[in-house]
């Protein structure tokens, strides 16, 4: 497992002090609240402080002071370590932790291995890329179990759920 999670990406400054515009990649913007030290580049940094912008974050970083510092932080991805990340329920994972996974379905056949995860409004669905590509929808009645320790996730064999 990644030992840092991705929490946000940075896409731009905003004022004139070094403040960085941040667009979230976590499923609640208010976590970056309780963010006390960030990562970027492997990098520990402190934050200062935190707004909201629509459904963007601003974030104030000590040592980055002025536009100009700003600026080299452009497109860069905000990390917080594993022990800081929030707790998920159960039933619920981190995209970083799927990605890679080997998916099977229950009678064996290994379909490939989750290359993304895309975000919909009603579901999850995992993008598989094997001998061909396959997406999943992430529903109860399709994924059978998930097991982040093996690396290995089985579903529903795709002819029981997937009309032709």
């Amino acid at each position: 497992m990644k030992e840092f999670l991705s929490v946000g990406q940075i896409i731009n400054t905003h004022g004139l002090k070094g403040e960085l515009k941040v667009h979230p990649l976590t499923d609640d913007v208010r976590r970056f609240r309780q963010l006390k030290k960030i990562y970027i580049n492997g990098e520990e940094r402190i934050i200062s402080w935190c707004k909201f912008q629509n459904d963007k974050v601003i974030l104030k970083i000590d040592g980055i002071d002025s536009i100009e510092d700003a600026m080299k932080y452009k497109n860069k991805y905000l990390e917080v370590s594993r022990e800081d990340a929030v707790n998920l329920p159960e039933g619920r994972y981190f995209i970083a932790d799927l990605i890679g996974c080997v998916v099977y379905d229950e009678l064996g056949e290994d379909l490939g291995t989750i290359f993304d995860v895309i975000q919909t409004k009603s579901n999850d669905v995992y993008w598989i890329k094997g001998k061909k590509e396959l997406l999943v929808p992430v529903l109860k009645t399709i994924v059978v179990n998930v097991d982040i320790e093996e690396r290995k996730i089985i579903i529903k064999p795709v002819k029981e759920w997937m009309s032709e």
